[in-house]
């Protein structure tokens, strides 16, 4: 994988068909599949197929929104979304403004051929139907307040860009590193899981190595709090995010006591506040997350972006060897689902052989693929028997090998010798320790104390064992024992073995 494209934990997603049905419900589709349906006897539009004034009126009653104050906010931007999508086509009847009243038409919409791919086209296709309306909204997302707009128009009605203080591309990356942290965090939680506005927002601001943000970079959060706020709002609809917004009632109550909503919003971004903050504190401020079909969608623009973002499954028509490199980066849960979903695919027999072929190596990651081959093979059943019981005398699958047969109980195993034993205590170690970080020390540390108590003598032993990697581990052991005398020999046992691998 080359450097400059980035790989992110891989994603369990929904079957296309789950997902399709997702995308019809979203709320912001739905309405705009039914004004669709609604122009089958023809609706006059206005430049670019804005709907007018009076076939709002009828739109926003068409959808049952004619009580609802935003109802005609709502119907405009179903429309519109209908424009872009395709749902509707338009046919001018005139030439574009010229010499026309503003709300005169030009023109005539009718349902458009995407609409019949809604009903009779594949999940994909509505799926990508949706993917191309979820583009639009995340555009509307990223632009300015209308309201802010219109303060910055000039006398002669131009937009002052520079006095609106507003950067396109900027507030369009923005929006890109928010999605994309959700996206991490989802792959990560692996489940439902909301995430606080307020640290949502300080995760694109405050430096990874600041350890006390300063009140610029907090006004910075807050700002990008409430912006994130609006835009979230906006994307709900579609059925990008589920969003809890900011506690209007919070605001009120803030603006109440004198204070702003960004400043005391710091406060639940992991700032000093006045007490500690409850769930519900922190759930005032605003708590999101991508929906299954967010997860889909965030994806797909990760990958055209040049990302590498697995799914569990993608591997299914993969070698082993693919397979095996990519487990050990794999959350455990996911792991199991990928080596499922891949054996699944394959007789036991054959699956047995292709990964034990591919475990094997003397490379510097080999370690890391026996291990991950020993982990899938645990869910391979009994019928793999005769494919273990072909490398009990090789060395390196050999240890391996007769774990399998003895978890499960068979007979005629022969016992193996005190090096096979010691070759794949070190290979195991050394898998370990490729994959280790802060969580996991605590139990290499166990293990290694382990080893070493129930095997008087280990390291008198451990130096001479064959392998690329012993005096990695003997050197990791001395590092990892809380003993200081089992520390000391592990590290003398380490320099034996590097002076006997340079001999």
């Amino acid at each position: 994988m080359s450097a400059d494209r980035p790989t992110l934990p891989p994603v369990r997603l929904h079957s296309e068909a789950e997902l399709a049905r997702d995308a019809l419900s979203a709320p912001l589709m739905a309405r705009a599949a039914k004004l669709a349906r609604w122009a089958e006897r023809g609706v006059p539009v206005g430049v670019g197929g804005e709907i007018l004034q009076d076939a709002l009126t009828d739109a926003t009653e068409h959808l049952g929104l004619a009580d609802d104050e935003d109802g005609p906010a709502y119907a405009a931007e179903a429309w519109q979304l209908a424009v872009d999508t395709g749902l509707v086509e338009i046919e001018e009847t005139a030439e574009d403004g010229d010499g026309l009243p503003d709300d005169a038409a030009v023109g005539t919409a009718t349902p458009g051929e995407e609409l019949r791919l809604l009903t009779s086209g594949s999940p994909q296709d509505i799926l990508d139907i949706w993917l191309g309306g979820m583009e639009t909204v995340l555009a509307d997302a990223a632009a300015p307040d209308l309201a802010d707009l219109a303060d910055q128009l000039t006398e002669g009605g131009e937009l002052d860009l520079d006095a609106l203080d507003w950067n396109p591309e900027q507030e369009a990356e923005l929006l890109d590193g928010i999605l994309g942290n959700l996206y991490l965090l989802s792959a990560l939680a692996e489940g439902d899981q909301d995430v606080p506005l307020p640290a949502l927002a300080a995760s694109m601001i405050v430096p990874d190595d600041m350890e006390e943000p300063t009140d610029d970079i907090l006004e910075e959060v807050s700002e990008a709090m409430m912006r994130l706020d609006d835009q979230f709002r906006v994307l709900e609809p579609i059925g990008l995010v589920t969003y809890q917004p900011v506690d209007e009632a919070l605001i009120d109550e803030l603006d109440e006591e004198g204070e702003t909503v960004q400043g005391s919003a710091a406060g639940s971004a992991g700032t000093p506040h006045d007490g500690p903050l409850t769930d519900e504190d922190v759930s005032r401020y605003g708590m999101v997350r991508l929906t299954p079909l967010g997860v889909y969608a965030v994806r797909a623009r990760l990958q055209d972006a040049g990302a590498h973002a697995p799914a569990v499954g993608d591997l299914t028509d993969k070698g082993a060897d693919v397979l095996l490199d990519a487990l050990p980066d794999y959350p455990q849960a996911l792991s199991q689902a990928e080596s499922e979903q891949w054996l699944a695919a394959r007789t036991p027999l054959d699956a047995a052989r292709d990964l034990l072929a591919a475990a094997r190596g003397d490379d510097e990651g080999a370690p890391r693929r026996r291990l991950a081959a020993q982990q899938t093979l645990s869910l391979v059943p009994p019928e793999a028997e005769p494919a273990l019981r072909e490398v009990l005398d090789d060395r390196q699958l050999g240890g391996l090998a007769r774990v399998w047969l003895a978890e499960r109980g068979l007979p005629g195993i022969p016992e193996p010798s005190q090096g096979m034993i010691f070759w794949l205590t070190v290979d195991t170690i050394a898998a370990q320790l490729d994959g280790a970080d802060e969580g996991t020390e605590a139990e290499l540390r166990d293990l290694v104390q382990g080893l070493t108590d129930q095997h008087s003598g280990f390291f008198d032993a451990a130096w001479r064992v064959d392998h690329p990697a012993t005096a990695d581990v003997l050197e990791a052991m001395g590092r990892l024992h809380p003993d200081k005398k089992s520390a000391k020999e592990a590290r003398k046992a380490a320099f034996k073995a590097r002076s006997r691998q340079s001999d």
